[in-house]
Parts: C-alpha cells; sequence; structure tokens
C-alpha cells in the first residue's frame, strides 16, 4: 500500500511537472521570479521530448509499482486517469518531436509578450 501511494505521488509530480514546464511562462506575468525555475524546467522536457529520453521520474515510479508489486498501472484512480497524459498512446519519436517543438514554441510566443510588455512599461512614449 505504502509503495503504490509512494508511485502515485511521484505520478502526480510528474504531471505537475510537465505542466509546469508547459504552461509555467504564464506564471512570470503574475511573478516574474517563477522565470528562473520555469527556464530550466522547460528546456528538460523540451531536450527530454527532443532526443527521446526517459524523465528520471519515469523508471523511479515503475520500480516503484513493482516493489508494491502491481503488474502495470491498473487499480488505481491516479494510474486510470492520469497515466494516459503523461504517456499517450500512440507516442512515437515524430509525436516526441512534435511536442518538444510545440513546448518550446509555446514559451518562446509567452517570454516574447513578457518582454514586450516590459519594454513597452519602459518606453511608454512611444505609443
Amino acid at each position: 500500500m505504502v509503495w503504490r501511494l509512494a508511485a502515485d505521488i511521484v505520478l502526480v509530480l510528474h504531471l505537475l511537472f510537465i505542466l509546469f514546464a508547459v504552461f509555467g511562462g504564464l506564471a512570470a506575468f503574475w511573478r516574474r521570479g517563477v522565470i528562473w525555475f520555469h527556464l530550466p524546467a522547460m528546456a528538460w522536457a523540451a531536450l527530454v521530448m527532443l532526443n527521446g529520453w526517459f524523465c528520471p521520474l519515469t523508471p523511479l515510479e515503475v520500480h516503484l509499482r513493482q516493489i508494491a508489486g502491481d503488474a502495470g498501472y491498473q487499480g488505481s484512480f491516479i494510474a486510470h486517469y492520469l497515466l494516459p497524459l503523461i504517456y499517450p498512446p500512440g507516442l512515437t519519436r515524430g509525436v516526441q518531436v512534435l511536442l518538444g517543438t510545440a513546448v518550446a514554441t509555446f514559451n518562446l510566443v509567452v517570454y516574447g509578450a513578457l518582454l514586450y510588455r516590459a519594454w513597452r512599461r519602459r518606453h511608454p512614449t512611444l505609443y
């Protein structure tokens, strides 16, 4: 029971990291300090996807599930509903590259908007 709970916690942390890597740049509109945490997270997520690497959280979760005696990801609410979001079916190398590129592009747009907003605040007389 404890190992299964630990695996579920790792799965939730994995999902939260993915969400932060993808959308964390938006939090910089609220708190600028988030940028220093988001940029490395986004870079890591993009590198993992573009290079086809495994995130270290994946083998940790699998190991914890094996210790718990699980054959797979069946049996819990978290595994049933969150697992397909983190490990979608049909995840090919091409899809990984597309996702990595999409994450990087989305965040480039977000940071471009942040830079533009900061520039406009410093140069209000130009408009």
